[in-house]
C-alpha cells in the first residue's frame, strides 16, 4: 500500500501542483490502507521491480488511476483501464476539470462527460467532472 500511495502522490502532484500540499505522505498511506485496499480491487503495473501505475476500482466505479509522470504516455494507463473495463459493464469516475490530460485520456478511451460540479462537496474544493463508460444515450 505504501508503494501505491507513492505512485498516487507523484502523479497527483504532477497533474495538479496547486493541490500538492493537501495531504501528507502518512495521510496518503492511511487512505490506501483503510479505504482503497478495503473497498476496491487495487492493481499495479510494474516495470521490473518498480511500481509505476495503479488502478483502484469496484463495481461500476474507478476510484483511482494514476501513472508516475516518467512512465506516462507508454500505454500503462490504458492497460490498467482495460483491466477495469473487462470486469465491469459500465464504469463511472471523477476527475478534476483542470486535469486536461486525464480528461483527454478518458475521452480517448470512450468515456463521456456526464456532469461537472464546482467541487464544493469535496475536501479539495476543486471543480470536477464525472465521466461514464460506455456512454448511454
Amino acid at each position: 500500500m505504501d508503494r501505491a500511495a507513492t505512485v498516487y502522490r507523484a502523479s497527483f502532484d504532477h497533474a495538479l501542483p496547486t493541490l500538492a500540499a493537501l495531504h501528507t505522505a502518512e495521510e496518503d498511506r492511511r487512505f490506501f490502507r483503510k479505504s482503497m485496499f478495503t473497498t476496491c480491487q487495487l492493481w499495479g503495473y510494474f516495470v521490473g521491480n518498480e511500481l509505476v501505475g495503479i488502478v483502484a476500482f469496484r463495481e461500476g466505479w474507478i476510484d483511482l488511476l494514476y501513472v508516475v509522470p516518467s512512465s506516462q504516455r507508454r500505454g500503462i494507463g490504458a492497460a490498467l483501464l482495460r483491466l477495469a473495463q473487462k470486469q465491469s459493464a459500465s464504469l463511472t469516475l471523477w476527475t478534476f476539470q483542470r486535469n486536461e490530460a486525464a480528461r483527454r485520456f478518458y475521452e480517448k478511451h470512450g468515456f463521456m462527460l456526464i456532469e461537472e460540479t464546482d467541487g464544493s462537496a469535496y475536501g479539495e474544493k476543486e471543480p470536477d467532472a464525472m465521466y461514464r463508460w460506455p456512454s448511454k444515450h
